[in-house]
């Protein structure tokens, strides 16, 4: 989920330097979120302050040296800001597993693809609000990756955390066959891509529902690298 948008982004936009920092950045700045939901989680204990601390310098240095390179980069605050504290929010409440903090760090990721793109070397120069978020198409794919991450959520959930619970197991499916039909309308190749993720949140939870950790994960990472190859050919 860290990596799928910002090198789709970055490759619709054509890859410039900015975007290794820009990933550098954004892999730090997960690393000082996750080490503050673990510090915030543990109830404030002075163990777990150090990473967050080092994390959070981390991102600093990298955030600084990238707004330098394309200070306009910085309204895309008012995007972030409120999304970190919600999820900050479920961490102290300890629901940090919820469906609804998994959509708020979904949506955080996927508009990673309209950041990126707002780093490519056709984007306006100067200062401009939301960098990226002009272009149309941009949102398109932002939203098809946000609907695969959603739709990964639900999947995984029901093959591990709520594995047998009913419930979940049709929000998934109905989820899935909903979401082909924007995808289709966006891309046949996309829309083909969709519906087999489709048949596997239908199918594999009922034929192999104890399917390993670790399996799922390596199916969710072919499944992300498919989505990648649609997504940047369809551009």
């Amino acid at each position: 989920m860290l990596v799928l948008p910002v090198v789709v982004g970055a490759l619709r936009a054509g890859p410039t330097w900015r975007h290794l920092l820009l990933a550098a950045a954004w892999l730090a700045a997960y690393l000082a979120f996750f080490a503050t939901g673990l510090w915030l989680r543990s109830g404030r204990k002075a163990r777990y302050w150090p990473p967050v601390r080092a994390y959070a310098l981390v991102t600093a240095a990298l955030g600084l040296a990238l707004l330098a390179s394309r200070p306009a980069l910085v309204t895309w605050g008012v995007v972030y800001a409120p999304l970190l504290a919600v999820s900050l929010w479920h961490s102290v409440r300890r629901t940090d597993r919820s469906l609804v903090n998994d959509a708020v760090t979904i949506v955080a990721a996927s508009v990673m693809v309209a950041v990126a793109a707002g780093l490519g070397p056709a984007a306006p120069g100067g200062w401009t609000w939301l960098p990226g978020a002009t272009d149309g198409a941009t949102w398109a794919v932002t939203g098809l990756v946000l609907a695969y991450f959603f739709g990964t959520a639900l999947y995984v959930k029901t093959m591990i955390r709520d594995r047998g619970d009913r419930r979940r197991y049709v929000q998934s499916v109905a989820y899935h066959a909903l979401v082909c039909v924007p995808a289709f309308g966006w891309s046949p190749w996309a829309g083909v891509l969709f519906l087999a993720l489709a048949v596997r949140a239908a199918v594999v939870p009922r034929l192999w529902p104890h399917t390993s950790p670790r399996t799922v994960g390596l199916g969710e990472v072919a499944a992300s690298v498919a989505l990648a190859v649609v997504l940047v050919a369809a551009g």
